[in-house]
């Protein structure tokens, strides 16, 4: 599927974290994309963190464009980049995510919380 923009402020934002063969694609469209590649692990983790509140941003408007399977896919590339990065498993995460499951629970039950408790 191609890209849908949703037209929100951040996917408009530079510099930006871009996937690996854009720049190609933009110059068979006849234009150039000014790159570079991040300096550091601590720099290409927060564009990467920075590029999850923009995927995230085009995931919550994804069924209005009928394009929510791929808007979770590019949060799991996201996510995959930063295990690699970091060093982890989808296994570890896994764990992670059963040990708070158990202790907090998960959402099966769909509650809505109405106020902040007092």
């Amino acid at each position: 599927m191609d890209f849908i923009p949703t037209n929100l402020p951040i996917e408009n934002e530079y510099p930006k974290l871009i996937r690996d063969r854009i720049p190609e694609k933009v110059k068979k469209d006849g234009r150039e994309a000014k790159v570079r590649v991040a300096e550091s692990d601590e720099e290409f983790l927060s564009y990467l963190l920075q590029k999850m509140i923009e995927e995230s941003g085009e995931l919550q408007h994804s069924e209005e464009h009928g394009n929510t399977q791929e808007e979770l896919a590019d949060v799991f590339e996201i996510i995959y980049a930063i295990l690699k990065l970091k060093g982890w498993t989808i296994e570890e995460i896994i764990a992670v995510q059963k040990e708070k499951r158990e202790k907090n629970g998960g959402f099966e039950k769909r509650l809505i919380m109405l106020e902040r408790p007092q």
